[in-house]
């Protein structure tokens, strides 16, 4: 069998990384870049600390920031406008999953014209050509879309969200700076890295795992568990620790899947606007209970990762210890178990969405529609 692992081309990590940018455009030869950000970044001051930079370097740019939380077509195609009007030659994504993935889908269709429906870039797009050239510059510790090949974009008339994946779309550079996330207020640290571990758990257990992939699982569980609960303090090392390993997953699960947490995630954030990192947390102890059969040992290791003593432990025993690990980890940031919006209405039209969702093929337990179902109604 053959494994592909799809990388950025270069990373910078550490505090003051983004000091690297200016140089980085310069050595390219490009003269403009299209900066993507959204409005609450760009209003707090949080992208200035890059354009600064910029200004300091008397490089020239353009700042795009009509972006929602849950990005939509709307989001990327006025994207693609203002990129054309602005005279850019390369991009500058600023922010969590929405800025870069909505980065991620204006670089490809500037590239790919024939893409210009944005519906035609769901699942593996034949994309032929490269995005325009992008330093990615992630704001939170969670999506890790600064190191890999998928994005997701809202379809608002459906009510359901779709999942692209493309090795044209990765970054060129990802610039991993602590300082950038220092501003996160707690709630959306806590969200942003139950993300993570949510990446990390569903990418150490999916289909596709293999080695290389979950050695950088498994450190990424050891890293979020240790460091999330400072960062959500906003201790200096808990956001140093947390910057690293929501990258080191973001590098595994890119190439290797993740599994039905993740589709279910997806369609609540489509139905009802939950936090991507908030339906994540919520869903992965349920799917983990669930998928907890065709895990083999390795709900051992998560549970050793996270800070448990398995010795003496049986098999059901410890694979019931990592499933409390992540809903203690969940509850000391303050995430809640129960999703008050989720209606009986609703069961039927999410569990297929999410049955439809790219995500779910990789799941290490087969499922279907029915069973989705039953585990959804386990939020209410």
């Amino acid at each position: 069998m053959v494994n592909r692992f799809v990388l950025n081309g270069i990373s910078y990590h550490g505090k003051g990384a983004i000091r690297e940018i200016p140089g980085i455009l310069a050595a390219k030869g490009f003269k403009k870049a299209f900066i993507a950000s959204d409005p609450d970044l760009v209003k707090f001051q949080v992208t200035k600390k890059v354009t600064d930079l910029l200004d300091a370097a008397q490089f020239a740019y353009a700042v795009y920031s009509d972006i929602k939380p849950n990005p939509t077509i709307e989001n990327v195609l006025s994207g693609v406008e203002a990129y054309r009007r602005s005279g850019a030659d390369c991009m500058i994504t600023i922010g969590g999953g929405s800025s870069m993935d909505t980065g991620k889908a204006i670089g490809i269709i500037i590239n790919n014209p024939e893409f210009a429906d944005v519906r035609s870039l769901e699942g593996v797009a034949p994309t032929k050509n490269r995005t325009v050239f992008t330093i990615a510059v992630p704001t939170t510790a969670g999506t890790a879309a600064e190191a890999t090949i998928n994005y997701v974009i809202t379809d608002t008339q459906k009510k359901r969200k779709f999942v692209c994946v493309d090795v044209n779309d990765i970054p060129d550079v990802a610039v991993v700076d602590p300082d950038m996330m220092s501003t996160m207020p707690p709630r959306l640290t806590a969200a942003t890295g139950m993300d993570a571990l949510t990446h990390a758990i569903e990418g150490y257990t999916t289909r596709a795992a293999w080695e290389l992939a979950d050695c950088l699982n498994l450190e990424a569980i050891k890293l979020i568990s240790r460091h999330l609960r400072a960062a959500v303090k906003n201790e200096a090392a808990g956001r140093e620790g947390m910057a690293l390993g929501q990258f080191v997953t973001g590098m595994a699960f890119s190439n290797v899947g993740l599994g039905i947490a993740h589709s279910m995630a997806h369609t609540l954030g489509a139905v009802y606007d939950t936090p991507h990192g908030v339906a994540c947390a919520m869903m992965l102890p349920i799917v983990m209970e669930y998928n907890q059969e065709y895990t083999g040992d390795k709900f051992r290791q998560i549970a050793e990762a996270m800070g448990v003593d398995t010795t003496g432990m049986d098999r059901k025993t410890y694979r019931a210890a990592a499933i409390d690990a992540v809903r203690k980890l969940a509850a000391d940031v303050g995430i809640p178990a129960k999703l008050d919006a989720l209606k009986e209405d609703d069961l039927d039209f999410l569990a297929e969405s999410a049955y439809a969702d790219a995500c779910r093929p990789g799941n290490p337990r087969d499922t279907s529609a029915a069973e989705i179902r039953e585990l959804f109604r386990k939020l209410m």
